[in-house]
């Protein structure tokens, strides 16, 4: 009987650089009573910037907008194009899971075009669990875990609410997609989420002058908050694919530019904070004074802390265990 390997085990194999280790990952931090006996914990220390030597190598990405907007088409090219430059691709479509039955469709993995035998990508969909458009502490942990070994780690995920801020949390660079003649410029202002890409995507370039006016739109959203920096990038995946090599290429500038230690240093505190509101409710975090309460208090921690170690502190903090 083969015996699956423990969590510390698959953080040094994904430490060597071994992304066939990914599926059996994604099956440990998803799994409940691996949480509960320390085995994640065990996996996110092995790949921690303590272990590493400092920050994991991956650029991480975040890409969200409205469902049927063309993410998987353009993530499908994206992992084309970035594996025709030798980078390796790990891809964690998150799904909305239903309030009724608490499952998931986890169907992007099928929509987004990839090569099965291709061990250099790997592409799985997980559920959002009980968070309506955000992210399970399972998909932070895949992140984290994951970026010790690929190249280059996106978490896709589907804008109907508090998914862009905590996928910001996550990633090192948010793209964020529209599509042309659907009203998206005019929602992204109603819900002031305009300060949150660090890339903004128009699809659909193939349509023309409708996508070209979505293009002028959200160049002028920008500026009217005086935002002149953040790139907007006009798509389109169908033949001819236009756009691709400039997307990446406006991905590739932000990371270059960005501290990447001071921006994952937020990530673990946000996700130390999500931790714990998913494991103790609403009144746990209310006795700490709220979310931003509770990040002020992690802000007194060390820096070097792990996850785990951080919800530790904010469980001490409020008294639960």
């Amino acid at each position: 009987m083969t015996l699956t390997p423990s969590g510390a085990e698959l953080g040094r194999r994904l430490r060597e650089g071994d992304v066939g280790a990914a599926p059996t990952v994604l099956n440990l931090v998803e799994s409940r009573p691996a949480r509960e006996s320390g085995e994640v914990q065990a996996l996110l220390h092995e790949v921690a910037p303590g272990a590493l030597g400092g920050e994991a190598p991956a650029h991480v990405i975040g890409i969200t907008g409205p469902p049927g907007v063309g993410k998987s088409s353009l993530l499908g090219e994206l992992v084309g194009a970035w594996r025709a430059d030798g980078r390796s691709v790990a891809v964690l479509a998150v799904d909305p899971s239903s309030k009724r039955s608490g499952g998931a469709l986890l169907g992007d993995r099928a929509r987004i075009a990839s090569d099965p035998a291709d061990r250099g990508t790997f592409i799985r969909s997980t559920a959002a669990g009980e968070r309506l458009g955000g992210l399970a502490p399972a998909t932070r942990a895949a992140a984290q875990a994951l970026s010790a070994a690929f190249d280059v780690v996106v978490v896709e995920t589907v804008g109907v609410g508090q998914s862009e801020t905590e996928v910001a949390e996550v990633a090192d660079t948010v793209a964020v997609v529209v599509q042309p003649g659907s009203g998206d410029v005019l929602q992204f202002l109603k819900s002031g989420i305009m300060e949150i890409p660090d890339v903004l995507v128009v699809t659909k370039v193939d349509l023309g002058t409708v996508a070209q006016r979505a293009r002028r739109d959200l160049v002028a959203a920008l500026r009217s908050i005086g935002d002149n920096a953040t790139p907007v990038v006009a798509v389109s995946s169908v033949a001819p694919v236009q756009g691709i090599d400039d997307l990446i290429a406006a991905l590739d500038a932000h990371r270059a530019e960005l501290d990447v230690g001071a921006r994952r240093l937020d990530a673990r505190r946000a996700g130390a904070v999500a931790d714990f509101h998913a494991e103790h409710g609403d009144r746990a975090l209310r006795a700490l004074g709220g979310r931003r309460a509770a990040l002020k208090a992690l802000g007194e921690a060390d820096p070097a802390l792990e996850v785990p170690a951080l919800t530790r502190a904010l469980e001490e903090r409020a008294g639960v265990a």
